[in-house]
């Protein structure tokens, strides 16, 4: 790791980091989009062929109940139990997040609130390339389903031998998925965007994925909705000299363990600094010198981190200085690995600076509202005169006369 100081220009690399995809990248998404969108199912199964490795037909695109209900003889016997304690933590987190449908009246006969209705269809994206992101599973499915999602359907790439890892599939057939998909990559994500005879088109797609899923979510855009475009991971840590640095490495060093993760640890304190670069050898990863524990704060927020430690003896006494990060862990036993797996907010968080902007999954990505306005003729007739005389400036004089209908 590189030890700089906060005036360096290095840190103008980091603030400035973003998701514009290559040329090339984008322009073989496009041309997988338009063969899936163009020849459905026909474009899946060349695609799954091409880069999984794996020969299907059509029907098995779908996984079957009786692949999902062999795939509990694959799985360690206390992994249900485990996995029930961490359902409960996600749900009683989402929970709080749950919105009514209101209303408030005027005294002269208005009627205004909002309407929140739950999306139709959601398909959720799980990776799984070098890893399968179970975790990923119970993240993304189980606050759709407390928002009041009807639909979700599951994409996953295969393994060399045309299988969904078994453990994805205990989640999912747990948590009452109501489709699973043996497809991965850009495809699958246009197979969810534009429909197939197989698959039907969903309202949004969650779920993190690889450059060619995310520029797919990228390129599908406004078709339907996306949760978010995400890079690589990222952690910053926050800390001073009364910071244990056991703890930091550990953290930063799981940090790494992603191919491109960023790692960053940013200290007013040159021994710690030190002594973390002694133990650490991480290409991807900076240390980053202040001159005080509010100027580190000033630094974590230009970065805006998916991930960030405060390590300090108080952490209360910084958070009220954050802003921007997707997710913020405080004291020393919230390493980033319980926000990963068990504590219950979602890990799907935004990354490379979209923390400025952007906020983690929750409830509300899968809920829609639409505004309630009603109005007597007398709360219409009091609001003739605003409405006209803006009306009239805009130059919409037919606005005008649908209101002054009501009163001939």
């Amino acid at each position: 790791m590189k030890i700089i100081k906060a005036t360096s220009k290095q840190l103008e690399k980091v603030y400035s980091r973003g998701l514009t995809p290559k040329t090339r990248i984008e322009e073989k998404v496009r041309k997988i989009i338009d063969d899936v969108r163009l020849f459905g199912d026909e474009a899946l199964i060349k695609y799954t062929r091409k880069f999984d490795g794996v020969k299907l037909i059509p029907r098995q695109l779908k996984v079957s109940e009786i692949e999902i209900s062999g795939a509990y003889a694959n799985i360690s016997p206390n992994f249900v139990s485990s996995l029930k304690v961490v359902i409960e933590n996600v749900n009683r987190f989402y929970r709080k997040q749950l919105r009514k449908s209101w209303r408030i009246k005027g005294a002269d006969g208005t009627v205004l609130g909002e309407n929140y209705t739950p999306l139709e269809r959601v398909g959720v994206y799980i990776p799984a390339g070098t890893a399968p992101l179970v975790s990923t599973v119970y993240m993304t499915v189980l606050p759709a389903k407390l928002a009041g999602v009807k639909k979700i359907a599951l994409v996953s790439p295969p393994d060399k031998n045309g299988y969904i890892n078994p453990h994805i599939l205990v989640v999912a057939d747990l948590l009452k998925v109501d489709e699973i998909y043996r497809v991965g990559g850009a495809q699958a994500v246009a197979a969810l965007a534009y429909g197939t005879k197989t698959i039907p088109k969903v309202d949004k797609i969650v779920g993190p994925g690889n450059i060619y899923v995310s520029e797919a979510k990228r390129q599908v855009f406004g078709m339907i909705d996306i949760d978010m475009i995400a890079g690589p991971t990222e952690l910053v840590v926050i800390a001073n000299r009364f910071s244990d640095p056991k703890f930091i490495i550990a953290d930063l060093r799981a940090q790494v363990e992603h191919a491109k993760g960023l790692a960053i640890l940013i200290t007013n304190s040159k021994s710690l600094a030190k002594e973390v670069k002694s133990q650490l050898d991480a290409d991807n990863g900076y240390i980053i010198l202040t001159k005080n524990l509010k100027q580190a704060c000033e630094i974590a927020n230009r970065i805006a981190p998916e991930h960030l430690e405060i390590l300090v003896q108080n952490p209360n006494c910084l958070v009220k200085n954050i802003k921007n990060a997707g997710a913020i862990f405080l004291g020393p036993y919230s390493p980033t690995a319980v926000g990963d797996y068990v504590a219950g907010p979602s890990h799907v968080l935004p990354t490379c600076g979209t923390a400025r902007f952007f906020s983690g999954l929750s409830v509300f990505d899968f809920v829609k509202s639409s505004h309630i306005i009603s109005y007597s003729k007398k709360a219409l007739e009091k609001m003739r005169e605003p409405l006209e005389k803006i009306a009239g400036i805009e130059g919409l004089q037919k606005h005008v006369d649908s209101v002054k209908a009501r009163f001939l």
